[in-house]
Order: structure tokens, then sequence, then C-alpha cells
């Protein structure tokens, strides 16, 4: 059986040490050099990247979020053996784990991080589709020429080189789709290599929760627990058309995947849907005004992700997340695209004044979606609000004096309400 020692990258049959280098490392499958889409996924990459960044971590519980009253954003492993999870309440996961280091996010430091290895991966093959900062799909077809080794070499080579140089851990599936390599890269965490090969598609898939089908939330599964559909052999039991009839167009992908057939490609320009932001407060608020100062922040931040990105959106939606963590979200359409921080806030502010005195709120976020290339955005003079074009010339000019002096050189009014937060 072929197989790959993933630390010296010897290929050899199958054995149960690497007989060049003597390392247990080995992965071994009879379709391993024969298959060419991979999934990528970093280990608990924020945790991840605060331990390289502080060694004196490395034996700790690490939680990276947003404060006591905010959720998880990345839990090391250390902490997630005590039950810690990313989107936990913070409350919950310190219950959990009192013993952990709560750091908060440096959001920036992991983008950057997350540059170089999409770098690597680059070098690799064009083919490169991010899902986000940490994960990305490959599709490795004909760089065996290119490069002169197969796939699972290349892949076996690009994580040892992300852990021994950038300093951070990663797991890969190999697969013959994105549905199966997605899956295959979460059975083996930390520093996992595992292999889903088209012979064993359908016996591997058989006794797996339906939850494991990208896009099968909570809800979902619910739904499917109502028509008697628990794991993946109980949707085979189904036909096509019966699945069609009772879940719509889901019920068509649901059996397609039920069966392993995923005909997405790797898609590197794969579009952007929204952008957002949002922000969890250390203690809940009531204050209109204040929730206000809040939102014309976040505001400024998706716009200014828009600019980087010359995007622009028709959809502004306003997130709101009570006390009791219900969550409520509004939504309003502009009549042409925008990008600029004074629209998004003008949009959002009447709805944020519809649902004020329902609070307390812990939580509030600003979103922009329906996006569009930039070009013909913010062009229509507004009839209506005579001052719109001077507002729009002034944040045009604002981001320029913050492109060279840095974001604070500049401070609306409006945001300083969030200063004492």
């Amino acid at each position: 059986m072929p197989a790959l020692c993933r630390d010296c990258l010897t290929q050899h049959e199958d054995a149960r040490r690497c007989p060049a280098c003597g390392s247990p490392r080995l992965i071994a499958h009879p379709e391993l050099f024969d298959l060419s889409i991979a999934h990528v996924d970093c280990d608990a990459f924020y945790a991840s990247v605060e331990k390289r960044d502080s060694p004196e971590l490395r034996d700790r519980p690490v939680i990276v979020g947003g404060g006591r009253r905010g959720v998880v954003s990345a839990a090391c492993y250390i902490a997630r053996i005590h039950g810690v999870h990313s989107a936990m309440p913070m409350f919950k996961a310190l219950a959990l784990c009192p013993d952990a280091v709560l750091i908060r996010p440096r959001h920036d430091h992991y983008s950057a991080i997350s540059r170089l290895i999409r770098a690597r991966m680059e070098a690799l093959t064009p083919a490169v589709e991010p899902l986000s900062l940490d994960e990305a799909f490959l599709d490795l077809t004909g760089t065996d020429r290119l490069h002169g080794a197969p796939p699972a070499v290349l892949l076996a080579r690009l994580v040892r080189d992300i852990e021994t140089e950038i300093g951070v851990t990663a797991s890969v599936g190999l697969s013959h789709n994105k549905f199966l390599a997605k899956i295959a890269s979460d059975l083996d965490k930390p520093r996992g290599f595992s292999v889903v090969g088209r012979a064993e598609t359908e016996e591997f898939l058989a006794a797996r929760p339906v939850g494991v089908i990208w896009g099968v939330g909570a809800a979902a599964q619910a739904g499917l627990a109502a028509a008697g559909i628990h794991r993946i052999s109980d949707l085979r039991r189904w036909d096509e058309a019966a699945l069609t009839a009772r879940f719509g167009s889901q019920g068509t992908r649901l059996w397609r995947l039920a069966r392993g057939q995923d005909a997405r490609p790797v898609s590197p320009d794969a579009p952007i849907k929204s952008i957002s932001n949002e922000t969890t407060f250390g203690a809940d608020i009531t204050s209109e005004e204040t929730l206000a100062a809040h939102l014309w922040r976040l505001a400024e931040k998706v716009a200014d992700r828009a600019k980087a990105r010359d995007l622009a959106g028709r959809t502004v939606t306003l997130k709101l997340k009570r006390a009791d963590f219900r969550l409520l979200t509004r939504r309003a359409s502009l009549r042409e695209p925008t990008q600029l921080a004074e629209t998004l806030w003008h949009t959002a502010r009447p709805l944020l004044s519809l649902e004020a005195s329902k609070g307390p709120y812990r939580l509030i976020g600003i979103g922009l979606s329906t996006l569009t290339p930039a070009a013909a955005a913010d062009r229509t003079p507004d009839l209506l609000d005579p001052q719109a074009a001077r507002r729009a010339a002034a944040e045009r000019a604002t981001d320029t004096i913050r492109a060279r002096f840095g974001a604070s050189a500049i401070l609306r009014g409006r945001a300083l309400g969030t200063r004492d937060e």
C-alpha cells in the first residue's frame, strides 16, 4: 500500500515506522498518490499564534476572546479537553476552565500570519479557495508535473513548513472533492492528515450524523430528525424526488452529498457575500446613545473593509443580542450600493431606535451585503439629504488623513460614547 512519511517525506510501502528516519508519523492509503483536492485547516489558529508568540503559554490552557462577557473566538486543545469550544459564552468557558489564560484577539496580527500561510499555498497551486483566515481548499490537479511530487507529498511538505517556519500547526484532508476533503481534515486534529478515497466514499459516510454535512446546523438537523433522518445512511433510504419534495432544493443537495457527490470546483475567486463587524459589551447596555456610538464605530470598520476590497453593498443589517442571548436582526435596502460609513450609520440608526427600548443589550453589530464592485457606489445625489454629498467628501478626506497618520488621527464625536466602555 502506498505510504508517506510526514516528517522526512519519504515515499514507500506501508510500514509501522518510516524506514528512512524511523518516524511513526506515516500516512498510508491505496489512493494516496491519486487524489488532489485538499482542505487545509490550521489547528486552533488564534490560540496557536498566541502560544507561538508567548512560549511560556505552551502548556497552559489558552482562550482567545472578548473579555468575560464575550464569546470564545478560539480555544487551544488543552482548553478543549475541559469542554471549551469556539462561540461558547466566555463565562461558561471560564467556569469549565478557570485556570485558562484569557487573551484579547489581535485580528490584524492573525491576518498578517494568515497571509504568510496563504502565500505558501499559492506557491503550490493558483487554485486556492480561502474560507477564512485559517482554512482553505486547494486543487493540486496537475501540480505533480510542475513540482515533481504528487499532491500528498506537497501537502505534507506544506504543513511541515508552516509548522517549522511560521510556528503554527495545520491539519490536512485529502480526497476527490471538497465535501469529503473538509470532513477529512477534522478527523485527526491536531497535526492530522486524513484521506478519503473514491472506493470507500459511501462506506465512509454511511454511519456519520447528518450534522457532518456542511450547512446542516441545529435547525436543519431538527427538521431532518422529524422525518426520521439522523445519519447519512438514513438519507440514502430516500429517493431524490422525495427528499426534494420534502426539503426543496436542500433535499437535492442532501441526496447528492449523502452519496459523496460534490461537483463544486475549488474557486480562487469565490465572491465575498457580506462584510460585518460586531462587539460584545463588558456590561449590558440600555442607553440608546451609547449603543449608537458603538454602531458608528462598527460602521467605520465595515466601511474600511469594504473600501479595502473595493466593494459596496445594497443591504444594511443591524444585529443586536439581548441580555438573555436572544438575537435580533433588522435589515434595510438601499437604492444604490454604498461603501461609506455615513450611509451605513444613517441607514442602521433608525433601525436601532425601533429596537433600543427592548434592551438591555450585550452585543451590537452591523453588516453590509448584496455586494457589488464599488465603481458605481455612492454616485447618485440624495435629494432628500442635501448634505450627503458633503459628508461623503469629508469621509473620503478623512480616509486619506488616516491612511497617512493612523486610524486615531481623526475621531468623530459620535464615537466618543464608546471610549469608557
